[in-house]
């Protein structure tokens, strides 16, 4: 695994398993957005408390890569990077198989902040990743 600016465990849930017995493409988006959120609680923010103030960071653009098939109880790790381009966040979201350390997934995830339901910077987001931008 490369090194990464966040990480975190989970594990699959059987319900998120297709007829084939691997996890159904769509909730990979759905373990890339946790991530973020959970990664966004370590720096400080809150994603509802953000949306409450006016500042929506949505999904522009996704491109997404599948190499190996999670199961029914695999534990993996979901991990990022960012970086700010113009207006976009780009997230960088591998996800890992635990057990071996096989990589899963991978994608690119832009976001953009709304402001008061127009495409802006936010302040706020900006301090928050300061670190990494």
């Amino acid at each position: 695994m490369m090194e990464y600016i966040f990480t975190t465990r989970m594990m699959v849930r059987d319900y998120e398993c297709d007829i084939e017995g691997i996890v159904n493409n769509a909730n990979y988006l759905h373990y890339t957005e946790h991530t973020r959120h959970l990664f966004l609680k370590e720096c400080g923010l809150s994603f509802a408390e953000m949306h409450r103030k006016g500042v929506d960071a949505v999904v522009a653009r996704m491109n997404l890569q599948y190499k190996t098939p999670l199961r029914c109880d695999d534990e993996f790790i979901s991990c990022l990077n960012l970086k700010k381009e113009g207006l976009r966040y780009v997230f960088y979201q591998d996800i890992y198989r635990a057990s071996d350390n096989k990589i899963c997934f991978k994608g690119v995830i832009d976001l953009v902040c709304l402001v008061n339901g127009k495409l802006a910077n936010s302040k706020e987001y900006d301090e928050a990743f300061s670190r990494w931008l």
